[in-house]
């Protein structure tokens, strides 16, 4: 299958550049010098990679991305000088001119700082010389050595991935960014910057660099900088000439004058620092062999090991390569022997490529199998373009495999078999004997460790890097569609990827089979599920398209008055639509309080900062009240119509198994989750969601499960009690915390109360709960100790799990699914905090996740066993959606009901709350 599209679960990994026609290859050795700027790399591979570990929970994604753009560089240049340079501690010349030079870095990332030692072990088993100057910039020791190489008639080249660097670009120095192959020299600077290399000092002044909390010219960009530098020739020149540049960008340079001269020496790399070391004593080492092994293999990266000839890694993951052998079946004799292979086979993996990453939507375009890893086979059958050679009859070909792929005894594994068991139903093909799905195994094992996507994983488990659905396809408005991709190519693609399946599995379900709660969580809850998802996705949902245009004319219309109001407290229009127009208006001129800022150093306007001004203030509550209008008519009355199937007639959402770490499910396209239940607005939305004539929408939600599920897991007497005689839980809670009988409880009482009952599960602050309930925070804390102390058992709950948390490093739920808390030991105490916050919630949200799916599961059973007319159409939350045949709702209310009540027993009962009506709001 297209591997960017269908899978949500992770953001695909950008797709490989074709390399730039002037890179240069071999330069000569002997009058050469390539430096490295490894700081520079170090996070770029760290940012850029996905969250890599290998078996013991290390991290190991930053070392995986440095080390695979220096194998590079030996491969594109064989250099006999070289330097890996990184920046050391310390203070340099800049902090002593500047004191917030690089005040607005956040602290080094604790994932990446636990990768710089083995990032600097492998340097040196490579052969790299490593530099690491005490008080001094990586930058400045690059600047230095390259000078000192042009005095001795040597080039640089500088493997960089910084713009900085480009002030060094002369007839001596050329950059590469290794990790996109873009070269840097003096044509290609002015082709980027607008401006020669030696004008970049000036211009990098004049812009600024809130990364590193360089002062420049406020609201000056590159084009501006690059304008003024053609037309006045220098820095000073612009400054001399400050006063007739017109306009707010000139006042602003006026305004900047004082601090040009500071800003153009904290950007000028210093190229004259002592050192002990010259170009010509930075010989390459030969490669430390025995080292490396050890490191690749403590580090897992597969790969690189058996390249190095020291091990004989199992069949089921021999490196995918050369020896790789991928059929192309075109005939029928190659595929009656594949057949045969497959029906004599204990376990085999398969894939689908289709026409669209839409399941429902989807045609098949082709298919692949393999038995064994480093083979495969793919069958093309709907490729269509010029040129396109003979292939099997399509539907004959699925006449053959139907008995195969319906044979329950058949054991089957494949990668996102939600999306192949739609494409095939899309076919009239039941597909059964599904046994394993590599996604679901990495998602149960552990999901948080990484995207579960096939170049991930691959990456990950197999030290592999997949062909790329980009490389096949194209991206952007070139991308073609599957079916016209040469049949060449997507035999590649797409035997690999039944091969990576086979290998992953390998190396995955027995990692599964050390913990036999998560193998009993994979078989009895997700793998099932798979059928149950793409059966909803089927029968999708119907939409009232009249019914959201009149909304979508009534949002319009609201968004208008909104706006008005808006400009009116304003003093003056501006964009509602503009962070920097609204940061202008709420800061500057009306000087409202700014309660924190962007990475950039800008007062920020996110929903969470709006939302505490909108408390005291007015036009912040305008602004949100725009923002939620706008996302509402965007993303669903505008956008829903447009989504409608014209084969089905209805809306078919995608689930995502593998996107939560708690394990609840996810939806896309549209996003069902986030439809408002609360707002007449998104009530109204739901009012769209429809059935078909004959039929009615009946909503099951389960009732306060959170809450009862930490009855359960506390064992704390009086919640569990009060649950028992199905009392008002918030009322009851507000009785025991305010010592009052529950009928006298007031609202506000009550309020409280269920502010602290849910607050708690999430980890509230005492802080937290006082801007909520707008009270001083020693009240808060007050209600908060009243609630321990009559709950005690909840308060030994949370401690212990806590403790727990901190030991093991993860949490389970109920069900035996593990969530993993990398930070939960964390120095930084902000993030340390979050996770133990989610150590307290995820217990209680991962269970109620399975609680749900094994009600999906029960009520899908006895839908199917019974052929009741029942069409289970969507999951929200905590909430089950049917469409059902008017004479069958009662029927149906008390199966389903009982069903939900009874996936599994707790020490509170599973209370289900059940609504029948005309649409999904009246349901609910």
């Amino acid at each position: 299958m297209p591997r960017k599209k269908p899978q949500s679960d992770g953001a695909p990994a950008p797709a490989r550049k074709p390399e730039p026609a002037d890179t240069p290859r071999r330069a000569d050795g002997a009058n050469t010098l390539v430096l490295v700027d490894g700081s520079s790399y170090l996070y770029r591979a760290f940012h850029a990679m996905p969250s890599l570990t290998n078996s013991r929970g290390e991290a190991t994604g930053a070392v995986y991305g440095v080390t695979n753009m220096l194998r590079k560089l030996l491969a594109d240049y064989d250099p006999a000088y070289v330097a890996v340079v990184f920046d050391a501690k310390g203070r340099t010349f800049r902090d002593d001119v500047y004191p917030e030079y690089k005040a607005n870095r956040p602290p080094m990332p604790d994932a990446l700082s636990a990768q710089i030692e083995p990032i600097h072990e492998i340097v040196r088993a490579l052969g790299f010389p490593l530099l690491q100057i005490d008080n001094v910039e990586a930058d400045d020791v690059i600047g230095t050595l390259a000078r000192l190489a042009a005095s001795q008639g040597m080039s640089t080249l500088v493997s960089t991935g910084d713009k900085d660097m480009t002030q060094l670009v002369d007839g001596h120095v050329t950059l590469v960014n290794t990790m996109t192959g873009t070269v840097y020299d003096r044509a290609k600077v002015i082709e980027k910057f607008g401006v020669p290399p030696e004008r970049i000092i000036d211009f990098l002044a004049l812009v600024g660099d809130s990364v590193d909390n360089i002062p420049g010219v406020p609201g000056v960009g590159p084009k501006t900088a690059a304008r003024w530098l053609a037309e006045h020739g220098s820095l000073e020149a612009v400054i001399a000439g400050a006063a007739g540049i017109p306009g707010k960008v000139g006042d602003s340079l006026r305004a900047a004058l004082p601090v040009l001269p500071l800003a153009r020496e904290l950007a000028t790399i210093k190229c004259d620092v002592p050192l002990a070391l010259g170009p010509r004593d930075l010989k390459r080492l030969p490669p430390d062999t025995a080292r490396l092994r050890e490191l690749y293999s403590r580090l897992e990266f597969r790969t690189w090991l058996a390249e190095l000839g020291g091990v004989n890694p199992p069949a089921s993951t021999t490196v995918p390569g050369e020896r790789a052998s991928y059929e192309t079946v075109l005939d029928q004799a190659a595929l009656e022997r594949w057949l045969e292979r497959l029906a004599g086979a204990e376990l085999f993996a398969l894939g689908t490529e289709a026409t669209s990453p839409d399941a429902p939507r989807a045609e098949l375009v082709g298919i692949a199998f393999t038995v064994r890893a480093g083979e495969g086979a793919y069958v093309p059958l709907a490729h269509a373009y010029p040129g396109a050679p003979e292939q099997l009859d399509r539907d004959a070909v699925l006449a053959r495999l139907k008995p195969l792929l319906e044979d329950e005894r058949r054991s089957k594994v494949g990668h996102n078999l939600k999306y192949a068991t739609t494409v095939l139903a899309n076919c009239g093909i039941a597909l059964r004997g599904v046994a394993y799905d590599t996604m679901l195994e990495s998602y149960v094992l552990d999901s948080t460790a990484s995207r579960h996507d096939m170049e991930s994983l691959a990456l990950k488990y197999l030290g592999y890097k997949t062909v790329k659905y980009e490389d096949v396809a194209g991206k952007g408005k070139a991308q073609i569609n599957f079916r016209e991709v040469a049949i060449e190519q997507a035999a590649a693609y797409a035997g690999e990827d039944a091969d990576l399946t086979l290998r992953l599995h390998a190396c995955l379900w027995p990692r599964l089979e050390q913990n036999r709660a998560l193998v009993t969580l994979f078989r009895e809850l997700e793998l099932p599920l798979v059928a149950v998802l793409s059966r909803m996705e089927r029968n999708g949902v119907r939409i009232d398209v009249e019914m959201l245009r009149r909304q979508s004319g009534e949002l319009a219309h609201r968004m208008l008055e909104i706006e008005r109001e808006a400009h009116s407290a304003a003093g003056q229009p501006f964009n509602l639509d503009s962070p920097k127009q609204i940061q202008e208006i709420l800061f500057r001129k009306l000087a409202l309080p700014v309660l924190r800022k962007t990475p950039t150093g800008q007062p920020s306007t996110g929903e969470d900062v709006l939302a505490e001004l909108a408390l005291d203030y007015p036009l912040p509550r305008l602004i949100l009240e725009y923002r939620s209008l706008a996302k509402l008519k965007s993303t669903y009355t505008d956008k829903l119509p447009e989504m409608i199937n014209p084969a089905t007639g209805r809306v078919h959402t995608c689930y995502h198994q593998a996107v939560a770490a708690t394990g609840r499910l996810s939806s896309s396209d549209p996003n069902l989750q986030n439809i408002p239940v609360r707002t007449a607005e998104g009530r109204r939305i739901r009012q769209a969601f429809v059935p078909e004539p004959g039929y009615r929408i009946v909503s099951a939600d389960y009732s306060q499960i959170e809450l009862r599920i930490m009855a359960h897991l506390s064992g704390d007497p009086g919640l569990i009690q009060a649950f028992a005689a199905g009392q008002d839980i918030h009322r009851a809670t507000a009785a025991e915390v305010f010592g009052l009988p529950p009928d006298q409880v007031p609202d506000e009482m009550r309020r409280a109360a269920k502010a602290i009952n849910f607050g708690l599960i999430y980890g509230m602050s005492a802080f937290g709960l006082s801007r909520q309930l707008k009270i001083d925070r020693a009240a808060a804390q007050q209600y908060v100790d009243l609630y321990f102390a009559r709950y005690p058992g909840v308060k030994a709950f949370m401690d212990r799990t806590r403790e727990q948390a901190r030991t093991r490093g993860y949490v389970e739920t109920l069900f035996g699914r593990r969530l993993h808390l990398p930070d939960i030991n964390a120095p930084n105490v902000s993030r340390r905090q979050g996770a133990e916050r989610a150590a307290i919630n995820a217990p209680m949200q991962g269970t109620a996740a399975d609680l749900i799916k094994r009600a999906m599961l029960a009520v899908d059973r006895w839908i199917t066993e019974s052929r009741a007319p029942v069409r289970m159409i969507m999951q929200v939350h905590d909430e089950l959606v049917f469409e059902v045949a008017e004479g069958f709702v009662e029927t149906a209310i008390e199966r389903v009901r009982d069903a939900m009540a009874t996936v599994a027993t707790l020490e509170v009962p599973l209370v289900v709350d059940v609504g029948v009506g005309a649409n999904w709001d009246e349901a609910h």
